[in-house]
């Protein structure tokens, strides 16, 4: 019903305010007495056989939703009841900011993908917070957490650790996003000096807490072999706890869609960067034996896509993109899908 008559509807709008309208009606729908309950019952599917023990975190089923849809810490309490085991909000940075000019979300159809060059848009961490002092029950949450733009690079540890001050009463864990293509030179963090710099800083805020809580480092889909293995390095050290692999991608390869959308400038998600992304998660598992953790995240968009991810050796596993093609359902989907296939 979603891709006969939903989506159809929704894409006659242009996709940033096709997603405000989604989730305002979502959120409203699941305030409505007796809803929610027929919700979680449409689309929720518990066993234990799905539960994942990570980091001393115990997910009830292995699907997330990755950052980039709940920004700001307003949607969570609504869109858990779809049958999400986690998700992450943000990216969180310390002060509001407006993001890059729009438009700025453009749709691929033809190739199930979406381009975006938000620009860490959101209201800022204290605004953050006030939204996750609303959590109800016992989602795991993940904070996503990032610089402003206008922070220069040799300063962006102090705005990470504002962050993860601010937001660690509140979430569950915590993703190092210095991946994002939308924040100027932000990538430029990936490198192996700086990153290892910001996640030693993290680091020991962390272990200055009575209870640490994880932290995990996502990555570009477009790093090379050499610079995976300087990721591997920083793995080994322990100045991180897991890896979220991919982030969105710059490549603009073998695209059916219209040459001025594909020309747009962004990072590029869904079915385009699914093979890379399940390539990266491959090389890193073969470098990092479990138990360390990987989420894989990239091109979800089908009960194959998913199993796939898993198969290459991630643990857990987030959409975002396959989200908006395909609509709820799909987490069910899922997750029915892996229980079939781990037996």
């Amino acid at each position: 019903m979603y891709k006969a008559l939903i989506r159809p509807i929704f894409f006659l709008f242009p996709p940033e305010k096709a997603h405000h309208l989604t989730t305002s009606l979502f959120t409203a729908l699941t305030k409505i007495p007796g809803i929610k309950q027929l919700i979680r019952s449409m689309f929720t599917i518990q066993d234990k056989r799905l539960e994942r023990d990570i980091l001393g975190l115990k997910f009830p089923n292995p699907v997330g939703l990755a950052a980039g849809f709940d920004k700001e810490a307003k949607l969570y309490n609504s869109f858990k009841h779809i049958g999400f085991g986690f998700i992450e909000v943000g990216t969180i940075t310390p002060k509001g900011q407006p993001g890059n000019p729009k438009p700025r979300m453009f749709r691929l159809p033809q190739d199930g993908g979406l381009i975006n060059r938000m620009g860490f848009n959101n209201e800022g961490v204290a605004e953050a917070v006030k939204n996750l002092k609303k959590r109800k029950g016992d989602l795991i949450i993940g904070g996503n957490i990032g610089k402003n733009k206008v922070t220069p690079n040799e300063n962006a540890k102090d705005d990470y650790l504002k962050c993860f001050e601010a937001l660690y009463p509140h979430v569950d864990y915590f993703v190092v996003n210095v991946s994002s293509p939308n924040t100027p030179n932000l990538r430029a963090l990936q490198d192996k000096e700086p990153l290892m710099d910001l996640l030693k800083t993290i680091r020991q805020a962390n272990d200055h807490k009575q209870v640490a809580k994880p932290v995990f480092l996502k990555i570009a889909p477009d790093l090379t072999e050499s610079q995976l293995l300087d990721i591997v390095e920083i793995a080994e050290s322990g100045v991180v706890d897991g890896l979220i692999a991919t982030n969105t991608t710059i490549e603009r390869k073998n695209l059916r869609s219209e040459p001025n959308r594909v020309a747009e400038a962004g990072g590029l998600s869904g079915k385009p960067v699914r093979e890379r992304s399940t390539e990266v998660i491959r090389f890193l598992r073969s470098k990092l034996p479990k138990p360390f953790p990987i989420i894989g995240v990239g091109g979800i968009t089908d009960e194959e896509s998913a199993w796939e991810k898993i198969e290459a050796g991630a643990d857990l596993i987030q959409v975002y993109t396959g989200l908006i093609y395909e609509g709820p359902a799909l987490i069910k989907r899922i997750n029915k899908y892996i229980l079939k296939r781990q037996g």
